[in-house]
């Protein structure tokens, strides 16, 4: 799956046209969590955080890739190895021999805008749903619970204003609605298990917003990827229907997700609260 229509204007300057973060800038660049870092485009797992290590460069930096995942090729400067993703080649960063960091003697320094990281040392593909059901911060309480869930990044996404503030989209003149963008596991959990429980936990029948939030920033909709994604929704939307439900949720081709500011990431476990417009029921 390539997410490029869903890539802000920094990322695709990085993984399109092959710009560079400054050092020190990325989210990454210091992060040590265990688990794997994934293509930003398109979700193939590139490297464990075991073969992460500190070079003091300012960049992400491994002394080994996940097997054939990584494409080398000359870089336009004539004097460096360019690396790509090797499944849809986007641009990583370059990769560097004889240095004597680690027993390895590699050093592949990389962009944080180029990586996705989930807490799983053994992933090996992605894929990516972004939904949007009322207040983000019930929304992804409950899609953290899914097993094969991987990560979970709550955002703004529908909308043209560029680099949103929350501030901009409460006002509902902006066009986006609040948003969650979901990596999961295709080994693990398929799309349409996603979006039954999306439409379970809850109200896809409401037209303003959802419970108390209203607002065109609170509606329901599932934005998709591809015709795949997109057909798979109308089914499940046609189960509804025959179900006797009047959904009313919207079907929007992916746009760009704007993360949303860090206070709003994963505000109830930070928290200790639980949804106050969002419950589980069953419905499939």
């Amino acid at each position: 799956m390539l997410k490029t229509n869903s890539l802000t204007p920094y990322e695709l300057g990085i993984i399109q046209d092959k710009d560079t973060e400054h050092p020190g800038t990325g989210r990454y660049t210091d992060y040590e969590d265990s688990g794997t870092y994934l293509c930003r485009n398109c979700g193939l797992a590139l490297f464990r955080s075991q073969r992460k290590f500190h070079s003091g460069c300012g960049w992400p930096s491994f002394d080994n890739e996940i097997t054939g995942n990584i494409k080398r090729e000359p870089d336009q400067d004539g004097k460096r190895t360019e690396i790509l993703c090797n499944r849809c080649n986007a641009h990583l960063g370059h990769v560097f021999n004889g240095e004597g960091y680690t027993p390895l003697n590699t050093r592949h320094c990389v962009n944080s805008a180029s990586l996705d990281f989930v807490a799983d040392e053994t992933v090996t593909d992605t894929e990516e749903a972004i939904l949007a059901a009322g207040c983000f911060w019930g929304i992804q309480y409950y899609l953290d619970k899914l097993d094969g869930v991987l990560k979970t990044e709550v955002g703004y996404s529908g909308g043209s204003k560029l680099n949103p503030t929350y501030k901009e989209v409460c006002t509902g003149n902006t066009g986006h609605l609040e948003v969650l963008r979901v990596l999961y596991d295709p080994q693990k959990i398929t799309y349409a298990d996603i979006l039954k429980y999306f439409f379970e936990i809850h109200d896809f029948t409401q037209t303003n917003g959802q419970g108390p939030d209203l607002g065109e920033q609170y509606l329901s909709a599932i934005f998709y990827f591809n015709e795949e994604q997109q057909q798979i929704a109308r089914n499940i939307i046609e189960i509804l229907s025959s179900k006797c439900y009047s959904v009313a949720t919207l079907l929007r081709e992916v746009s760009i997700f704007w993360p949303a500011e860090d206070y709003h990431q994963n505000y109830y476990a930070k928290n200790g609260k639980t949804p106050y417009c969002h419950t589980k029921r069953k419905i499939f």
